[in-house]
């Protein structure tokens, strides 16, 4: 039996109920329906291992983590989950080195909310494209063997020479041509604005509405519009969200990086509806040790 799509999901729902929700008044029209919630928004705190890149892969000398010290970490904040960005696996990672990362993490309370794969789906058809398809159903595996419910996946760059429309019909083709395997492995891609061709709400809703699979949804990074205003931008893609990355700055169009509004942001997720991961991803100058710890306690204290 094929995939159910979400629009055929949605037709089962109670769509009068959903019709009143501030999720269907976004201005994001013509798109695929925003997923459909109703129930109050219930978040959870977790911790991207990007945070602490400079300790996990730094650019000079050895580590001074691994993926095992950062769940520990974790643990010690508190958190409900851990985000173990695929960047620091090891490069001859197992599927035992898998099972003991998550056992890890479960006896220490800790969910594995979600990993990552840095893919590039606009390349021309070839052995390069036959790789990222490769790569991301490689991650795929990695993250049923993990329990994560969601891998954070990339679109693309548009290749020198060629236009946006070409890099989308391509993004949208490895996206379509990825989630077959995704859903079998139970697992939910999730595209993340980032740059590119999903720089504006605008060009991230054009591959969006083209992905009608149950287990597709946007993986929205508070920090990766640099519109008139951010939040509006991030208000729009909310409804579609299945996994969320807070990052502690935003970039506002012709103005310097400033701290962001977190609670802002914890609002406009209320907003609309959405339940799951809040996922702190600390990219800023500040020493993480210092400022992650700082701001997972602001966190907690907006979602409570």
């Amino acid at each position: 039996m094929p995939p159910i799509s979400r629009r055929q999901f949605l037709v089962s729902t109670t769509l009068a109920t959903i019709a009143g929700s501030s999720a269907l008044a976004s201005p994001a029209r013509g798109a695929i329906d925003p997923i459909p919630r109703t129930r109050p928004s219930h978040l959870k705190l977790s911790l991207a291992a990007y945070s602490f890149r400079d300790a996990l892969a730094p650019k000079t000398g050895k580590p001074t983590m691994d993926l095992f010290q950062f769940v520990e970490l974790a643990a010690d904040l508190g958190l409900d989950g851990v985000e173990l960005t695929s960047y620091y696996f090891p490069p001859d990672v197992t599927t035992d080195y898998l099972h003991r990362l998550k056992q890890r993490a479960f006896t220490l309370g800790l969910d594995v909310s979600g990993t990552s794969v840095g893919n590039n789906f606009c390349v021309k058809p070839g052995p390069d494209r036959d790789k990222q398809l490769g790569l991301v159903r490689t991650w795929i595996d990695r993250a049923a063997e993990l329990d994560a419910p969601v891998i954070r996946i990339f679109a693309g760059t548009v290749p020198k020479g060629e236009s946006e429309d070409e890099a989308i019909d391509r993004a949208i083709d490895g996206i379509k041509q990825s989630m077959p395997y995704a859903i079998e492995k139970g697992v939910t891609l999730a595209l993340e604005n980032h740059g590119g061709i999903t720089a504006t709400p605008a060009q991230l809703l054009k591959l969006v509405k083209a992905i009608d699979f149950p287990n597709f949804g946007v993986n929205l990074d508070t920090g990766n519009f640099h519109g008139v205003d951010p939040y509006a931008d991030l208000a729009q893609l909310a409804p579609y969200a299945v996994n969320v990355q807070v990052k502690t700055e935003v970039s506002t169009k012709g103005k310097a990086k400033e701290p962001a509004d977190l609670s802002k942001v914890v609002s406009l997720l209320r907003e609309a509806k959405y339940s799951g991961y809040v996922v702190l991803e600390y990219e800023a100058q500040e020493d993480p040790k210092i400022a992650v710890p700082r701001t997972i306690k602001q966190l907690r204290s907006l979602i409570a």
